[in-house]
């Protein structure tokens, strides 16, 4: 009864809002729900952070799961990010511990990091379709040393977002995909998506559970968000397939630049 007395009808339909963009366009949960709760509805950034990280562990959570019926996950991809993430994640969770000592300063940084990363999202769906047809004129038999190479920088990737997830819970998805499309051309597109998802999950959920630890997550807002999310995906799934899906990373792409300008100038 408690739990039921706490939900916001404006936080479900966000949750919902947020869920359906997903769900029609595969991007947009950080991206999108992280400065929603910042700018719209003033939690603070460290909270709308750490709530957003366990609300997409637990989305992303299923969509790891069809990927791996669908066996369309490249788990060695996989595990070369995590070597890279979950110690740079649990560095950066450690510095946020102190960091938080000062939330004044902790808001600060938060909102910069948040802000621009959302531009770069931005620009990584812009340039996905450049990217893709670059790709396609690049695929070819490694050489001999490539293999490692690509497997030390797929490391560093995976360190690198570890860190900006843990600090603005951004960065998983378009940023991280775009990278692997370079990294890794040879592979299947289909099983670097699956790979960029599954290592989202562990990511986002130990950097979730660290952010619990030191404060920073709101369980009544993750919930009422999750109530509206969870249909809005099934919804976003539906319908999105009908509709033009350079439009839609168009309008996306837009409104993460923008929202990410906001939160710099704020």
């Amino acid at each position: 009864m408690t739990f039921f007395s706490t939900i916001e009808p404006a936080w479900v339909a966000s949750g919902f809002g947020v869920g359906t963009l997903v769900g029609m366009t595969g991007v947009g949960g950080g991206s999108l729900m992280t400065p929603l709760l910042v700018l719209l509805f003033g939690v603070h950034p460290a909270t709308a952070v750490g709530t957003d990280l366990l609300y997409a562990a637990l989305t992303k959570t299923a969509g790891m799961a069809v990927h791996g019926v669908n066996r369309t996950v490249d788990w060695a991809v996989t595990g070369m990010l995590a070597a890279g993430s979950i110690p740079a994640t649990a560095l950066t969770l450690w510095i946020l511990s102190h960091v938080q000592a000062s939330m004044g300063a902790s808001a600060k940084v938060i909102a910069a990091v948040l802000g621009v990363m959302l531009i770069v999202t931005s620009a990584a769906l812009l340039g996905r379709r450049w990217l893709r047809a670059l790709i396609e004129r690049r695929r070819r038999p490694a050489d001999a040393a490539a293999p490692r190479r690509a497997a030390l920088a797929t490391m560093a990737l995976g360190a690198v977002l570890g860190v900006v997830v843990s600090i603005s819970s951004v960065g998983a998805g378009a940023i991280g995909m775009t990278a692997l499309l370079m990294l890794h051309a040879h592979r299947p597109i289909a099983r670097l998506v699956g790979a960029d998802i599954a290592h989202a999950v562990p990511l986002t959920l130990i950097a979730g559970l660290g952010h619990w630890m030191i404060g920073s997550v709101d369980f009544a807002l993750l919930g009422t968000l999750l109530i509206g999310s969870v249909p809005g995906v099934v919804i976003g799934s539906l319908i999105g397939p009908r509709l033009p899906e350079s439009v839609l990373r168009t309008v996306l792409a837009v409104i993460l630049a923008l929202v990410g300008v906001k939160l710099l100038a704020s």
